[in-house]
């Protein structure tokens, strides 16, 4: 049985999909899903979806870097991180690849979703894009002040960076989550790293509808696409595809205290 640890049902259910996305991830084994956060409208379908799907989807609520210019309300934020069924603050973190202009908003928006994450002892989903030495610097006091479960402070998802990078990462105690990306052609650098994660900091997701794996490059992704992610990491790793499932989807339950 695979685990999604990463979607984004929003265009899901504006398109009338949803339906038949949750129908495709059954009949893949992906039995389960993290419905990602990142705004108070996604964090609002997350948390309404974790309701009426027990046991299959799981909540989040974070605000995202896109809102660092905006408005945004902590407190209604701070109230959805209190709720028992979001599991994690996240989506959330720094993004410079089109905004670097924007690096000391994102930074302090960064800091009060993590500092949320610290209050409640719930793990932080993080995105960082040409980000990393400010990445590092802010989880580095993150993960001095987690007083949470060991092992259980975040993930680094859709990780795209190098060997360096991840090691960076592991030292401060979170998860790596691989997407569809590490089956792209030209993501030879990428698959260097997938070997040098250690078994119980591993997880798999597909960040749908967005990064199709390999061999549906070109379709909107789904969460049922999560299982060709995993047989090229199995392939990667030297392990059977049932062995890899099984071990992902036991570090998100540990991660998501699923």
């Amino acid at each position: 049985m695979f685990i999604d640890s990463h979607v984004h049902f929003d265009r899901f259910v504006k398109d009338g999909t949803f339906d038949e996305i949750l129908t495709g991830a059954k009949e893949a084994q992906v039995h389960e899903m993290v419905a990602i956060g990142g705004s108070p409208e996604a964090n609002s379908l997350s948390l309404k979806l974790a309701e009426e799907y027990p046991g299959r989807i799981f909540g989040c609520a974070g605000y995202d870097r896109d809102l660092a210019m905006e408005g945004y309300d902590l407190s209604e934020l701070r109230n959805f991180v209190a709720d028992p069924l979001v599991k994690a603050v996240g989506e959330t973190g720094l993004d410079y690849y089109y905004t670097a202009d924007t690096a000391a908003e994102q930074q302090k928006l960064f800091n009060e979703n993590l500092a949320l994450a610290v209050e409640f002892k719930k793990p932080v989903v993080v995105h960082s894009r040409d980000a990393d030495e400010d990445t590092i610097s802010i989880l580095k006091d993150f993960s001095n002040a987690w007083k949470g479960p060991e092992g259980r402070c975040g993930v680094l998802h859709c990780f795209t960076r190098d060997t360096k990078f991840a090691r960076q990462v592991l030292d401060l105690g979170l998860m790596i989550s691989f997407s569809g990306i590490v089956t792209f052609a030209n993501a030879d650098p990428l698959r260097e790293v997938v070997s040098y994660v250690p078994d119980d900091r591993l997880l798999i997701e597909t960040d749908s509808p967005y990064l199709a794996p390999v061999p549906m490059r070109g379709k909107r992704c789904e969460p049922a696409f999560v299982v060709h992610t995993a047989k090229r990491l199995a392939e990667l790793r030297g392990s059977s595809l049932d062995s890899l499932a099984n071990l992902t989807a036991t570090n998100a339950r540990t991660l998501f205290a699923l």
